[in-house]
């Protein structure tokens, strides 16, 4: 009731638009007590229904206060695998449910969690923990990004042998080629990817299951696998023009500057850079920040980006009360560098010449409440427009995994949106294939991803031993 809400700072526009380090500068452990002491330790803790890995929120909050920094980095990581992850890139549900959020700013927790971690790291604190004893029986685990490396480490945990197998070359799925470097440091994955190896945990890249590793061997091969691959089939835009030269997924755009910085050479020919082009972006949520980040960062001449919905109140309407997920406008650190934002835009076609996109066509849209109380879309007559472009990137989701190759040839049932349909100890129709995070889920957070990597960990345990001790984290419904 003393202090307000106090993240720590941001390094000047300015300095960060010229590199692709963190955005955040040093918290004075000072500055961190005093923002875990802001946590009420509340009778109900509703920070607890937020977050789906249940951490024990009120309980770290104030061993920080106490300065009790491995407490409460034993209580963080009682519950989160990878707090190191959450603390940076998680939109925090949790603090959308702080019972602060009624009438004030919530508690910092999510840069409370990235604290605590970092100095868990830097005091030595976190360190390899491999099981006692071993059963024999070995899992493999078809993905490596959040989802992956959870359900991997949890198994281990359990004593049995794991593998990740990754088609890409790197581990870490979409925290190493989506994520920008200025939003999480790859050193930071590394480090953790490197602890779990040394648990015992065996790691193998460029393996494509399903392409040149047959599903048939991979059944032979191991007791039990865990399908953890993803939602990485992308939305399209099918609209005249589409075929254009520079109009670009946004996920063939983002893992190329993640390649560049790790010392790889990509060929100028297929090369895709913001650098002196008008760029526009279509999709206005994180991955569509992303590109407007990065497109700053490779010197992009101006950005636009555009959302269909309309742009969100600044504050909670009434028919969205806490502790619900607040439906409000949200700026990122890329929007503070630059950009222009604009909503309630529909893109109609694109046109060019020479085989390269030039502009953008589109119409204003306004959305009205049916009788059934469902939006419905309806275009603006006159409010046509034009917008000269030379780099479109479509950030507006995912819609499935990808059903080709693995899926198919495992033969696993899928639910009515395309994902992996699982029972409720995550097990798909093939006994002894597991799914779990966005390939069961659908698209949805990092700390969802973690969850569910937990529930498919504690589901493999069981099955291959008769139950599990390992901990059950929030219901992921």
């Amino acid at each position: 009731m003393d202090s307000g809400r106090q993240p720590p700072e941001r390094r000047p526009v300015a300095e960060r638009r010229g590199d692709y380090q963190e955005l955040y500068l040093d918290w004075p452990e000072s500055a961190a007590r005093e923002q875990g002491s802001r946590c009420m330790d509340c009778a109900v803790p509703f920070c607890h229904m937020g977050c789906p890995l249940g951490n024990v929120i009120p309980e770290f909050n104030h061993h920080v206060y106490q300065g009790e920094w491995k407490r409460a980095l034993h209580v963080l990581l009682s519950t989160n695998n990878f707090p190191e992850f959450t603390g940076r890139i998680c939109p925090a549900p949790c603090e959308a449910s702080c019972v602060l959020s009624i009438n004030t700013d919530p508690v910092t927790i999510e840069y409370i969690e990235k604290e605590i971690s970092d100095r868990g790291y830097k005091e030595g604190w976190i360190t390899p923990q491999p099981p006692e004893h071993r059963t024999g029986k070995r899992v493999a685990v078809v993905g490596s990004g959040p989802a992956g490396l959870a359900a991997a480490q949890q198994i281990n945990r359990a004593g049995h042998w794991v593998t990740v197998l990754e088609r890409a070359d790197y581990i870490g799925g979409l925290l190493m080629l989506g994520i920008p470097d200025f939003k999480l440091d790859k050193h930071v994955v590394n480090r953790r990817v490197q602890l779990m190896a040394d648990e015992g945990i065996e790691f193998r890249t460029g393996v494509n299951v399903g392409v040149d590793y047959p599903v048939k061997d991979l059944l032979e091969e191991y007791d039990a696998v865990c399908l953890t691959g993803g939602s990485t089939h992308a939305r399209d835009l099918p609209v005249p023009g589409r075929e254009l030269d520079g109009i670009h997924l946004a996920m063939d755009y983002l893992p190329q500057q993640n390649k560049l910085l790790a010392g790889e050479e990509i060929d100028p020919t297929s090369h895709i850079s913001a650098e002196g082009k008008r760029v526009v972006i279509l999709g206005g949520g994180d991955t569509g920040a992303d590109c407007l980040g990065t497109a700053h960062r490779q010197g992009a001449e101006v950005v636009y980006q555009f959302e269909l919905l309309p742009e969100p109140p600044d504050e909670r309407p009434a028919n969205n009360p806490w502790p619900q997920w607040p439906m409000i406008l949200r700026s990122s650190a890329a929007h503070e560098e630059g950009g222009i934002r604009d909503y309630n835009v529909l893109t109609k076609s694109f046109s060019g010449g020479d085989g390269q996109v030039k502009k953008l066509h589109a119409v204003r849209v306004e959305w009205t409440a049916g009788e059934d109380g469902r939006f419905n879309m309806n275009e603006v007559p006159g409010s046509e427009m034009e917008v000269e472009t030379d780099l479109v990137l479509l950030a507006m989701g995912f819609l499935h995994p990808e059903h080709e190759g693995m899926l198919t040839d495992l033969g696993v049932e899928l639910d009515p949106r395309g994902n992996v349909k699982v029972d409720e100890n995550k097990m798909t129709n093939i006994p002894g294939v597991f799914a779990g995070g966005d390939m069961a889920r659908g698209q949805s957070l990092v700390v969802w991803a973690i969850a569910e990597g937990r529930e498919v960990a504690r589901g493999v345990d069981q099955y291959l031993v008769g139950s599990s001790k390992l901990p059950k984290s929030m219901p992921t419904s």
